[in-house]
């Protein structure tokens, strides 16, 4: 087998598999703000997501498509990734940090955290939290319970 025109770590996978595979990390990148994955996936995941981030940061139309695109038609995520998170980032590169974790039990992987080097809250609030409180409605008043009267025949 020929390595000719391939650069990267394969991960064990086929093509298809491995670009799925950096396609649902992405995704999850954007949407929670850090992804907790092995230190091999964050290494070929990082240069991946910054050129998304470098796209997100133009703006125009074509890069927005570009984004659906390359996020798997996942709309929300790149208006999210262009909207929110791009405006965000004061930096011209070098967006994203991995953090080494632990040592996973069952495999004796090394597993890290990938996450945003500055400060950015992509956790968008809750449906719940972005209502009102409904006004508590006032309970009708109860009608108010009398004793029973004795009967003659109950004595």
């Amino acid at each position: 087998m020929h390595r000719h025109g391939y650069k990267g770590p394969k991960l064990g996978r086929k093509r298809d598999q491995r670009k799925a595979l950096m396609r649902g990390l992405s995704v999850q990148l954007f949407e929670h703000g850090s992804v907790t994955t092995t230190l091999v996936k964050a290494k070929a995941l990082r240069p991946q997501a910054e050129k998304l981030i470098s796209k997100a940061k133009i703006g125009d139309l074509h890069n927005r498509r570009l984004l659906i695109s390359r996020l798997g038609n996942n709309v929300t995520t790149a208006n999210k990734l262009v909207d929110k998170i791009a405006p965000a980032v004061t930096r011209d590169s070098g967006y994203l940090k991995i953090e080494k974790q632990g040592i996973r039990r069952g495999d004796y992987t090394q597993m890290a955290t990938i996450s945003f080097v500055d400060d950015i809250s992509t956790k968008e609030e809750s449906p719940v939290a972005k209502k009102k409180p409904a006004a508590k409605p006032k309970a009708a008043p109860t009608a108010k319970k009398t004793p029973a009267k004795k009967t003659e025949e109950a004595k």
